[in-house]
């Protein structure tokens, strides 16, 4: 008699899977985060020699030498043409120090050259070429970075570069980095020649002194100081330059954990990772405590599990769902066609690998899901395929109305919002084509008017007095990462078109809460995604 409610009960077998692969990816998270705990903790304690055991290595700095640091600029970076920049005698390498001092740019960097700086650590009064004990290190003071008219925030160059005529673009500006961190380990440490940290080795220096081995001064040029924001653009009638020189002596722990951060930096480049991109994670390492860079990496693998849960789940629940009443199909397409225009989007500003998996992903499953809302079934013969087009039945299609009436009043507000702010983007805004003027337009419209998209589905809920049709486990995955979303808000600098996405999201969360309580769940009747509960097989009988 209800043979549109009775469902298949879940086998033993079924739930063993689910169970199964939730302890799984619960496995494998505890496994990453003792993984995480470990490497930590390598950089927190490194066991030192102990002297008449093993190999040790000892430190140069213990015998206390008088030491001279030299900071020159050379258009090589080797030894050849060298021009001093600063010279500080009785070089103290536990005592801080920050100086400003203009640096002369020769011609060929003016002419959109580079310019490479040298620092050398040696005996004091010696020159630096002629000390066999000496350290130096080579950075570069000048970078290329794509660039229009005489702007002076480099940021701001990057963030107009898609908005840019390709003309102006094309050529690469060379622009000075306006600050040079040094660091040097001060801590007199004894290492274990068997136990040499494998990042260490990399800095290190090591000689023969009678019958022990000594390593000279760890000395490190911080990249991640090195902001985009900063950058000045060298143009032909700049002489001089101002150049902020500062340095800090760093202990073992935190040497080796500043070479891990600036390798995490360097790699982030292969996987796609644009300089705006790189900047905003460099900010986060160095204008916050190590406390909070912990917190942050908890908060991502918290992030990465709830995403996966949600993905899962939701392919879950439309993979079984046969009714399709109190579905709003509006809400269905709407959420298809944005993830297709954010993916476009991301393509267009070539994102990261990062960033365009989840995506894409998602993209795909919104399509999915658009098949399934409307019934589409694809049937192969031979060489073609038929595509079919299933029946809704008289529930579907109250449901139906009420999605269609939803929307129709929506359309009065959203349509010409939208295209009075696409017309506006066209005249006063530049981009390098119609697309990606039709792109950022279509972008631009759902941050702001995507939350009215929901609205459809929160007026079906109260026209059928109920919310058993909707999916709470994925909205609340859902919701736990909205709320990681606006946490990472107020650690990264991100655009206040995604803060209001990330708002409005809270606000449609809080809605469907609020109708979850308001409509109870009626156990004497079906529920509308197409099971009954426990007395649905005494409705069968009778």
């Amino acid at each position: 008699m209800f043979p549109s409610c009775y469902s298949k009960p879940t086998s033993s077998n079924d739930l063993f899977k689910r169970t199964y692969l939730t302890k799984m990816l619960l496995g494998v998270f505890v496994v990453y985060m003792s993984h995480t705990c470990w490497v930590i903790y390598g950089f927190v304690y490194t066991k030192p020699c102990e002297r008449g055991k093993g190999d040790c290595i000892f430190s140069y700095l213990a015998e206390r030498p008088r030491l001279q640091l030299s900071i020159f600029s050379s258009l090589r970076p080797d030894h050849s043409e060298l021009n001093l920049i600063i010279k500080i005698d009785d070089f103290d390498i536990h005592s801080k120090f920050e100086r400003v001092v203009n640096v002369s740019l020769p011609l060929a960097t003016r002419n959109n050259g580079t310019l490479h700086t040298l620092v050398y650590v040696h005996k004091f009064g010696v020159s630096p070429l002629q000390d066999n004990r000496q350290v130096h290190h080579v950075a570069q003071l000048s970078t290329y970075m794509m660039s229009r008219g005489n702007l002076s925030s480099a940021k701001e160059v990057l963030k107009k570069h898609a908005a840019t005529a390709p003309r102006e673009v094309d050529r690469p500006i060379s622009h000075w980095r306006s600050r040079l961190t040094l660091n040097m380990m001060s801590e007199d440490f004894t290492f274990n020649r068997g136990t040499l940290p494998s990042d260490v080795r990399r800095y290190m220096r090591v000689f023969q002194d009678e019958n022990r081995m000594v390593y000279l001064p760890l000395l490190h040029i911080d990249e991640l100081s090195v902001r985009v924001k900063d950058m000045m653009e060298i143009n032909g009638s700049t002489t001089k330059l101002p150049l902020t020189i500062s340095y800090e002596g760093l202990s073992l722990r935190q040497f080796r954990l500043w070479i891990h951060m600036q390798d995490v930096m360097f790699s982030l480049k292969r996987f796609g990772f644009t300089e705006v991109n790189i900047d905003e994670i460099k900010g986060v390492l160095v204008d916050n405590n190590l406390y909070l860079l912990a917190l942050t990496t908890l908060v991502t693998a918290f992030h990465f599990i709830f995403e996966f849960l949600a993905f899962k789940n939701d392919i879950s629940f439309w993979r079984k769902k046969k009714n399709m009443v109190g579905m709003s199909r509006k809400t269905v397409l709407w959420r298809c066609f944005s993830t297709i225009v954010i993916l476009l989007k991301m393509l267009e500003e070539r994102s990261s690998l990062l960033g365009l998996i989840p995506v894409g992903i998602g993209t795909t499953i919104e399509v999915w899901k658009v098949k399934k809302v409307s019934k589409i079934q694809l049937q192969w013969r031979t060489s073609r395929s038929i595509v079919h087009v299933g029946k809704f039945d008289e529930s579907e299609r109250k449901t139906i109305q009420h999605d269609t009436q939803a929307m129709k009043c929506l359309s009065y507000l959203v349509y010409p919002l939208s295209i009075s702010g696409a017309i506006f983007s066209l005249v006063y805004l530049r981009y390098k084509n119609y697309y990606s003027w039709l792109i950022n337009s279509l972008v631009s419209g759902i941050y702001a008017f995507g939350f009215l998209s929901m609205a459809p589905q929160l007026f079906i809920n109260f026209k059928l007095k109920s919310v058993g049709h909707l999916q709470w486990n994925v909205l609340m995955y859902k919701a736990v990462n909205t709320f990681v979303n606006d946490a990472f808000t107020c650690v990264f600098s991100t655009h206040p078109s995604h803060q209001l996405g990330c708002f409005r999201d809270e606000i449609l969360f809080l809605l469907y809460l609020y109708q979850r309580r308001l409509y109870s769940t009626n156990k004497t009747r079906c529920r509308e995604y197409g099971s009954c509960h426990h007395n649905h097989r005494k409705l069968k009988a009778q």
